[in-house]
């Protein structure tokens, strides 16, 4: 066999695999990218909503136990994406707020 018998044989699938692993690892990325794309959306609008949800129910000065489920739901996905501590302080206050609406007459 000659050294162009060789080269054809071992060269031309060579240069297919080489181009498949190369269209597989930029699929790769471009998936990777558009997976932080989506995870970092999914944390901003669940951001959104906690902090929206916050200011409502703080200016209400209660949190019914809808609107506190509901929070702990949003939470926990959000926290569960791997984000940072900022929203666990707000989780937190939030959890104090009472679970009914204080009568005004109540001396407590």
């Amino acid at each position: 066999m000659s050294f162009l018998e060789w080269l054809s044989y071992f060269g031309i699938p060579t240069l297919i695999v080489g181009a498949m692993f190369t269209y597989l690892v930029a699929r790769m990325k471009k998936y990777k990218t558009e997976q932080d794309a989506i995870k970092n959306g999914i944390q901003a609008l669940l951001r959104a909503e906690m902090i929206k949800s916050y200011n409502k129910y703080i200016e209400l000065g209660y949190a019914p136990i809808y609107a506190r489920e509901n929070y702990k739901n949003i939470y926990k996905n959000y926290h569960e994406l791997g984000v940072n501590g900022v929203m666990d302080d707000l989780y937190k206050k939030f959890l104090e707020l009472p679970t009914e609406r204080r009568n005004e007459h109540d001396n407590s």
